[in-house]
């Protein structure tokens, strides 16, 4: 699969394409579902299945101040698309221009003369161009003047739940870990830099965790203590042996804090692993923590020897939760965040 930064970058020499066209942010069941279809359609007429996304999110340009916190970057949905059997993902760069576009104009300038589409595939919520004054209807009217075909492809609705990212984001708000991970299809999972934290857990707590920390920009669960699993992903910038006894690609249970340290009086935002049965010095290489199950919310303590009783008894729980659970099929190689 490959992955082309904007329009002009994609190749213009291989031929007529299925696209698929939205944020997609998370690639969450819903989008699953239509991303399914497209691949299966370009099946059905032997031509490669391209999904364009935006870089950035739209209303980071449209409305900042609305701009929700993203569940995934770009290349976390390349890496989820290339699963679902997409060939090619174009990451439209939207911007003032590209926003001031008028429906057909987007329709004949994106679809048409860059991307050469025989076949269009979008949700029935999807609109484009300027104010977003073209919907699907328009769409098809659009396809049906410039012979491209259009299909719209219905949300998919479960239990009386539209799924959606803004669901999935209110459920991470609420620390339902279980209800956005059915809604992703996947558990809830985030990326990043180990990094140096106060250096507390190992030193005074004989807890030490590996430190991630995230901007207001990034989907996060609600502060508290979660189950779940940890794996070093083996890639740059730090491909050296790890010094301990964890190894690349391997996932191993963990006990994860998010949010700040109210018991010493620390108000940065972080996820904190607490890798079970395990030691590794882990500053400066990419990880992954996938959550699975909450525990319990965040507490102020009065003093540390409750603060310990409290961390061992989070430790058994995590690990009394992920004994039930089954480790999730083994995604193909990473892509750094």
């Amino acid at each position: 699969m490959n992955i082309w930064p904007g329009l002009d970058a994609f190749p213009h020499d291989i031929g007529k394409t299925v696209v698929t066209i939205g944020v997609f942010d998370g690639v969450h069941r819903g989008h699953q579902k239509l991303i399914c279809r497209a691949v299966e359609k370009a099946h059905e007429l032997g031509l490669p299945c391209v999904m364009i996304t935006f870089d950035p999110h739209p209303l980071a340009v449209i409305r900042p101040q609305a701009m929700p916190p993203l569940l995934g970057n770009v290349n976390q949905r390349a890496r989820r698309a290339n699963e679902l059997g997409v060939d090619h993902i174009v990451a439209l760069q939207f911007d003032r221009e590209l926003s001031s576009l008028e429906p057909e104009d987007f329709f004949v300038h994106v679809l048409q003369e860059k991307i050469n589409a025989a076949a269009v595939l979008v949700g029935e919520n999807f609109t484009f161009g300027h104010r977003a004054a073209g919907t699907t209807a328009t769409l098809k009217e659009l396809g049906e003047k410039h012979n491209v075909e259009v299909e719209v492809v219905d949300l998919l609705t479960e239990h009386g739940e539209r799924i959606c990212s803004t669901m999935i984001r209110e459920a991470l708000s609420k620390g339902d870990i279980k209800k956005a991970n059915w809604a992703l299809g996947r558990p809830f999972t985030v990326r990043s830099l180990v990094v140096r934290g106060a250096g507390r857990g190992g030193a005074e707590l004989g807890y030490p965790t590996a430190n991630m920390y995230f901007g207001p920009e990034v989907a996060i669960p609600a502060d508290g203590v979660y189950a779940g699993f940890f794996t070093v992903l083996g890639e740059a910038p730090s491909t050296a042996p790890i010094k301990g006894t964890m190894e690349p690609g391997v996932r191993y249970l963990t006990a994860v804090s998010v949010g700040s340290n109210p018991t010493f009086g620390d108000d940065r935002r972080s996820v904190e692993s607490f890798v079970l049965d395990e030691h590794a010095d882990l500053y400066g290489r990419y990880c992954r923590v996938e959550f699975i199950d909450f525990i319990r919310g965040m507490e102020k303590f009065d003093s540390v020897d409750e603060l310990l009783v409290a961390m061992g008894r989070d430790v058994e729980k995590a690990r009394e939760i992920l004994a039930n659970t089954e480790k999730p099929v083994e995604h193909l190689k990473e892509i750094n965040p």
